[in-house]
């Protein structure tokens, strides 16, 4: 069962909006950042996620409910299973939270800021012990100096392609489809 927006928990959840910094610090765990990456294709609940990610029902519950306090998932259904209620949790990647782009233009990273990025860095460690070689892969790494127009096309074309995988991702392991990483942290530097 769906959720309307007239829904009272999602309502609550959108009156209540967390402190960029609480998202922030709900984001420097790599757990969290994999949870997120999963409840963008589905609804799912903390006993799926678990399976899925091989966690306790307890861990994937406890990550949830950060999520949720933090305003980076939402409420999307619950379903009874076994005479008790299951929720059904969900990420939706077009909703602008604040924390990809969160550091105000001129100004320094925060602590926190510096957290998402070290767990992004994790991730990318878990994630390239599967790696795959072949055609199919693509690494860029570069520190340049480029003028704000160049910078400024290819962010938003970066920025549109990242879009795009959000929108065609699916559900976990649905056929035909195979697993992917995409890492991408664009930022303007000191200098």
């Amino acid at each position: 069962m769906s959720l309307g927006v007239d829904d009272p928990d999602r309502q609550r959840a959108a009156d209540d909006t967390p402190d960029p910094k609480a998202r922030l610090r709900a984001l420097a765990h790599p757990l969290r950042m994999r949870i997120l990456s999963l409840l963008t294709t589905t609804a799912m609940t903390a006993a799926e996620v678990a399976r899925e990610l091989d966690l306790t029902h307890a861990n994937a519950s406890y990550h949830l409910r950060h999520l949720l306090a933090a305003g980076l998932v939402e409420a999307a259904g619950e379903e009874r299973i076994r005479g008790g209620v299951a929720k059904r949790y969900r990420h939706d990647p077009t909703i602008d939270h604040g924390w990809r782009a969160p550091v105000p233009e001129g100004s320094e990273a925060t602590p926190e800021h510096r957290l998402v990025y070290a767990a992004l860095s994790a991730e990318l460690r878990r994630r390239s012990a599967e790696l795959l070689r072949g055609p199919g892969s693509f690494l860029t790494d570069a520190e340049f100096w480029v003028d704000p127009e160049t910078w400024t096309e290819i962010r938003d074309a970066i920025a549109e392609a990242s879009a795009r995988l959000h929108q065609a991702a699916r559900p976990p392991r649905t056929p035909g489809t195979q697993r992917v990483s995409a890492t991408v942290a664009l930022f303007r530097m000191k200098g």
